[in-house]
């Protein structure tokens, strides 16, 4: 059973395992994105601020699993997923959807009506890598394709869209693919 709680509520004792797992969880296919543990704890203690919500899943045993973060953005009507991360040995066995569930719930109750998502393919992991996307980019969008378990598919199973691809934002053949979800009643 998984138990997720405000992660403001227990900062003293969950901070460092939080900040391990979103080192540990985007090392393989972003290590960009949070290189240090430094950078890593930085992010979590970021994620309190006023306009956030930081949630942490717990296992029956306390231990930390994963962690999601939402971001206020348009008056609150819109609210960005940053960021979602599940430990490796615990993947595949609904916590991230319950965590994004939870979320959707947070956001909804605050009266947002969109939650949305960047995920970035650095690592060409979609055919929406590697390519100029330019040319026909709805056409490419329409036809993406899945070549190494990148994570929009878990994505699209938990009710978003794809609604956009942002080219080269990572560098040349590196895009960001935005997804979205409405989530107001």
């Amino acid at each position: 059973m998984i138990n997720i709680i405000d992660l403001g509520d227990r900062l003293d004792t969950l901070l460092q395992p939080v900040s391990e797992l979103l080192l540990e969880g985007f090392r393989e296919n972003w290590p960009k994105a949070w290189p240090t543990i430094d950078a890593a704890t930085e992010e979590v203690l970021d994620s309190l601020s006023e306009d956030k919500i930081s949630r942490v899943a717990l296992n029956e045993a306390g231990k930390v699993v994963g962690w999601i973060g939402g971001i206020s953005q348009y008056h609150g009507h819109v609210w960005e997923v940053h960021p979602l991360v599940v430990a490796a040995d615990d993947r595949r066995q609904g916590i991230g959807r319950t965590l994004l569930n939870d979320l959707e719930e947070q956001v909804r109750k605050l009266g947002g009506l969109t939650l949305w998502l960047g995920t970035d393919d650095e690592t060409n992991m979609t055919s929406l890598s590697g390519v100029n996307l330019y040319p026909n980019l709805w056409e490419k969008i329409r036809d993406i394709q899945n070549l190494r378990n990148h994570p929009y598919q878990f994505y699209q199973k938990c009710g978003f869209q794809i609604v956009g691809v942002m080219p080269d934002a990572n560098g040349r053949g590196k895009p960001d693919i935005y997804m979205a979800k409405s989530v107001g009643l």
